[in-house]
Order: structure tokens, then sequence, then C-alpha cells
């Protein structure tokens, strides 16, 4: 009786198992032969808010998948191209990924993420883009005043190559996210880019020389500051060379009598 009994469960359990196995084939089954008359009858287009400026959004988006004819809603699902949809978007200086995907019920999702920027540069003759960590140039009308700022002689190489990697660390840095205003590159000593900085708190220069290390000379400055300014003002120096590894070399400012 006991072997009966364990011999019914074992069965129950196997045809339980060769259920389960066949409800998947089945589901797979649909789900790689969907309906050839389904319509898209919905888009969900969502852009990421970016912590910094938004350069699109949905409504500008969709406008430019119609003007491509490449809006799904109303279409047949088997003939909505999903890779066109990615490409066309991901084509854009601003965006930095695009996930497209169908879900049932005739539903198109479609996922933007911004690029991020860390710099505004301003060129001397040349129109002014953003540059994000990676180094990619975006170009856009669109203007805010929560980002540093880069003047002067400044080539698209040197600012995706540089510049990205400064204006990365001075946004993820409190302390000089609020103190550094502007940037300004000039060419010094063989003709080599070297980088002068305005703060936003006393009236001085601050002279970094080339980019190298620039890190480390932010964080001799910053001891600086709090060693020293407070002691003998914000004013009494007109220019601060931080140029020279382990030195920091004050040129005081000339008062008119």
């Amino acid at each position: 009786m006991a072997k009966a009994i364990k011999y019914i469960k074992f069965s129950a359990i196997v045809l339980l198992f060769v259920g389960l196995i066949g409800y998947i084939v089945f589901a797979m089954m649909q789900m790689s032969d969907p309906d050839p008359t389904e319509v898209c009858c919905d888009v969900e287009l969502l852009v990421n808010k970016n912590a910094v400026v938004d350069f699109v959004d949905e409504t500008t988006l969709e406008a430019l998948l119609k003007s491509q004819k490449l809006y799904p809603k109303g279409k047949l699902m088997k003939e909505v191209d999903i890779r066109a949809i990615e490409d066309l978007l991901r084509n854009s200086d601003c965006v930095e990924s695009v996930e497209c995907y169908k879900t049932a019920g005739g539903v198109l999702h479609i996922d933007v993420v911004q690029r991020n920027p860390v710099i505004y540069v301003i060129p001397e003759n040349a129109d002014g883009y953003y540059v994000d960590r990676a180094g990619k140039l975006i170009k856009s009308n669109v203007f805010t005043s929560n980002i540093v700022v880069a003047t002067g002689h400044i080539t698209p190489a040197y600012a995706a190559e540089n510049l990205a990697g400064i204006g990365y660390y001075l946004q993820h840095d409190k302390f000089w996210n609020g103190q550094i205003e502007q940037i300004y590159v000039k060419l010094g000593p063989k003709n080599q880019p070297v980088i002068e900085i305005v703060p936003r708190v006393g009236d001085h220069l601050v002279y970094l020389g080339p980019i190298d290390d620039f890190d480390k000379k932010l964080r001799r400055l910053r001891v600086f500051y709090e060693k020293a300014m407070g002691t003998v003002g914000w004013n009494k120096y007109d220019r601060i060379n931080l140029e020279y590894k382990n030195q920091i070399i004050c040129t005081k400012r000339k008062f008119k009598k």
C-alpha cells in the first residue's frame, strides 16, 4: 500500500512537471509568433529628467519620429521597426541611450536617457557646446547657469580630452562646484594650453598652468583657502599660482595711493 501511494505521488509530480514544461513551450511559441493583425494602440515614450539641463522632452522626440514616418501608433506591430526607431533617436547629440521594446496589448515602450553635461564650452570665434563626462560634445541651444563655463582658446579635442575630466570633478565636489564660476584657457609656453580659474568668492585669479594634476592643485588651494584666506582676507591677492608642485605663489594686490 505504501509503495502504491509513493508511486501515485511520483506519477503526479512527473505529470505536473511535464505539464509545466508544456505550458512554458506553449507560452514561448505564442511570444515568438505574435498576432499578425495586432495594431500598435499606444506608445509609452519616457525621457529621463537630467540633473543639470533637459535637452529634449517627449514632445520633441515624438515630433522627430513623426517627421521620419517612424511613429508607430496605428501601425501593425509586426511592421514597427524597433531598430530604426532606436538608431534615429540615438543619433541625437543629446541622447546617451535608447531602449525600445514591445509588450502585450499593442504597446510600444521607448525609454530615452539624456546625456549629462559636466561643462559648457564657449570657444573663440565659435558656437558654444556642452561636454559630458565621456567627452561627447553636445550641441544645443538650451542654456543653464547651473554649470561651470570654459572660455578661450579651446579646440574640440582639448574639450573632450581635458575639460570633460575637470568639469566632472568640479560638478561632483560640493565645495568647488559652488566656488568656481569660470575656466579660461589660453596658450602658454610652446603654445601649450594653460588654464586660469575665476572663483565666485574673492577678487583674484587662480593660475593652474597645464591641466595635469588639476585635482592635486585644487586640493592645495582649498587648504590655503581654509587656513589663510580667513586671516588675510579674500581680496589681498590678485593672483594665486598653483603651477609648481607643492608650491603656492601669491601676488599681492597693488592698491592705488
